[in-house]
């Protein structure tokens, strides 16, 4: 698809692009670099920008074409999940090769597509680690709000089995849905710190002062302490 055709509100691709290149700041890039993310677009400008253009599929689907970290996270905000088949939506997760890509595609666009249950079966046990992740994020989501029909138990016994030794990416996300597990389901609790503490999975991750540590066991019991709190 040529990245610089008009879209039927008449901003062409080319304008688009050239404002989010107007928009690079150097700190920003070398700040995003860090984290993997080849982009220097501060994301309030970024959302201002979307704001303005407002929902716009063609143009989404152009902007994504061009292959850029920014462009891509700019088609994410302004497209419209749910014209998606689940085909282009594996496409495009495929596609994602940086984290904020991947994870504004699964929260911004995949949650809320009707074909989320589909992609959360197809790519949980998917050979590849950043595609698996997907699928283990879409599962935490529905740990969190609709857990009827899951296998919790099945689920920590392949996060025991699993988790030491996966990828980043994907044991971040079983990480996240171990601690989901341990917050939300009480039955479940002391298993889900149990295994966290085995493991010992991001234990000494660098966390900020008034940030909640990912390590599963002190997210647990922090979250469930604020539960009774409130």
């Amino acid at each position: 698809m040529a990245v610089t055709g008009t879209t039927g509100t008449g901003t062409t691709v080319a304008e688009v692009l050239a404002e989010l290149a107007a928009l690079e700041d150097p700190k920003t890039r070398a700040v995003n670099e860090r984290h993997g993310d080849d982009h220097g677009v501060n994301l309030g400008k970024l959302r201002a920008l979307a704001k303005r253009l407002k929902t716009q599929q063609e143009l989404a689907l152009q902007l994504w074409e061009a292959d850029t970290t920014a462009a891509r996270l700019l088609a994410i905000l302004i497209c419209r999940p749910k014209a998606f088949e689940s085909a282009e939506l594996d496409t495009l997760l495929r596609q994602a090769d940086t984290p904020k890509v991947h994870d504004w595609l699964v929260n911004y666009v995949v949650k809320k597509s009707p074909h989320t249950e589909e992609l959360r079966l197809a790519w949980f046990a998917d050979p590849e680690p950043a595609v698996a992740s997907a699928g283990w994020a879409l599962t935490t989501e529905r740990v969190a709000k609709k857990a009827e029909g899951l296998d919790l138990a099945g689920l920590l016994d392949v996060i025991d089995a699993e988790m030491k030794d996966a990828p980043d990416r994907l044991q971040w996300a079983m990480n996240h849905c171990l601690a989901q597990i341990g917050i939300e389901h009480p039955e479940h609790r002391a298993r889900a710190i149990g295994i966290g503490e085995r493991l010992q999975v991001l234990k000494d991750y660098p966390t900020p002062p008034n940030c909640t540590s990912p390590f599963a066991p002190i997210w647990i019991t922090e979250m469930v302490r604020r539960q009774h709190d409130t």
